[in-house]
């Protein structure tokens, strides 16, 4: 499976379900860094946000039939994280996002927008 082609199937996964500020983190060129990109948005409420990791898992599935590695936070949908290994998924709720503020932690990598 390609990266690339899986971060694809994961963002139009996060658009069907209206994640909002859809960042892709490429991770690579960093030190220790643990997959290749983080992918990271935020939706309204934990229903939106359990809806959007939902969907993205739905949609890997039939893509390239592939579950995730680990899968945590589906107890309260305050910040879900579902793991593809080369690719690790970060869905919050807005100020969980704000927060943790994983794109400054991440400030060195090449990171990519999505509407």
């Amino acid at each position: 499976m390609l990266t690339k082609q899986l971060v694809n199937t994961i963002i139009k996964g996060i658009q069907e379900k209206k994640g909002k500020d859809i960042v892709s983190l490429d991770i690579t060129k960093l030190n220790q860094s643990i997959a290749d990109n983080f992918i990271i948005c935020h939706g309204d409420s934990n229903t939106q946000v359990a809806a959007i990791a939902d969907c993205v898992e739905d949609f890997v599935k039939k893509e390239f039939n592939e579950k995730t590695l680990h899968k945590e936070g589906t107890q309260n949908s305050q910040w879900v994280l579902l793991d593809y290994g080369m690719v690790i998924v970060h869905i919050f709720q807005k100020q969980y996002r704000d927060f943790y503020n994983l794109e400054d932690l991440w400030a060195d990598a090449k990171i990519q927008e999505f509407e």
